[in-house]
């Protein structure tokens, strides 16, 4: 506990620093690049780190590999890590099917295989937590450990108008003005406004056809957001917020036995960029207590 406290402390001393070389930081210098075949499709990924111990990072909605920018550096050495571009993102295929959970599942089984990895930790954030948790599903030999980066981990009470009144602007010609507010008002804290402008930019390089499909295959197949039972070492780190109660929290125990629940203050959904040694010393704190990177 108090080694927990001293990490956590020392991570909101880095975290200013880390937030001001922001737009010149460039963690995933030297990774080497693969195209693992999924279908007619290729998926992008890039390798770094080293090590017997794999953990395989997933982005969000409409996001990409440089989102875990910061996370590379602070587990380089104790791991191989596994950046992917989900189908339709960054420098992936991006073809003309639907984006469902179950689509972006088979392209971790792609990469993983491509890569030669048996077992895996995977992170995901917002989107990418129902993502592994549908490959947690499929493959469960093939994980080692999940991690859940402020993303849900049960059905929303929400009706069919409900959904299409939230899809339906990303819909319009003028969906890119509709998607900069959404991104931006992810990041409620002063002094993020550089990271944000960054975050809305790398989010508007996604194609439309592409957002429409990804939120689709969010919001109406929400078995992949409801795990019943989780039997590996489960990571839930969420921004502070109306979503992440007590009640929700007794959930989350409920499914998963050995589950690690943690909850950042001052920071906006993108949490692992807005405080990323806070968010490290967490992640690192979980991994090597479950012996799932090097010490």
């Amino acid at each position: 506990m108090k080694l927990a406290l001293t990490l956590v402390a020392a991570a909101t001393l880095l975290d200013a620093g880390a937030r001001a070389a922001e737009p010149s930081s460039n963690g995933l210098a030297g990774g080497t690049a693969g195209w693992a075949r999924f279908d007619t499709n290729q998926v992008h990924y890039l390798t770094l780190g080293k090590g017997m111990n794999v953990v395989v990072f997933v982005h969000g909605w409409s996001g990409e590999i440089d989102f875990w920018r910061f996370q590379v550096p602070a587990l380089a050495e104790k791991a191989r890590l596994i950046l992917i571009d989900l189908p339709g993102h960054g420098q992936s295929d991006k073809p003309e099917v639907a984006y469902t959970m179950d689509f972006f599942s088979r392209a971790i089984d792609a990469v993983m295989r491509d890569a030669k990895v048996e077992k895996a930790t995977l992170v995901g954030h917002s989107m990418g937590t129902p993502v592994i948790c549908r490959f947690y599903r499929n493959h469960p030999e093939q994980v080692a450990a999940l991690v859940a980066v402020d993303g849900a981990l049960r059905r929303f009470d929400v009706k069919p108008e409900q959904i299409e009144e939230f899809i339906g602007p990303f819909r319009k010609p003028e969906y890119r003005e509709h998607a900069s507010k959404f991104i931006g008002s992810m990041f409620p804290n002063a002094g993020t406004e550089a990271l944000r402008d960054r975050v809305v930019a790398e989010v508007l390089k996604t194609p439309q056809r592409v957002m429409v499909s990804a939120m689709e295959g969010m919001w109406r197949d929400q078995s992949a957001w409801a795990p019943e039972k989780i039997d590996v070492p489960l990571l839930v780190v969420n921004a502070k917020s109306p979503f992440s109660t007590p009640e929700y929290e007794a959930h989350v125990r409920k499914i998963a036995a050995k589950v690690d629940y943690r909850t950042m203050d001052g920071v906006g959904h993108f949490l692992m960029l807005e405080k990323p040694a806070e968010f490290n010393a967490i992640l690192v704190e979980f991994l090597k207590k479950n012996t799932l990177i090097a010490k």
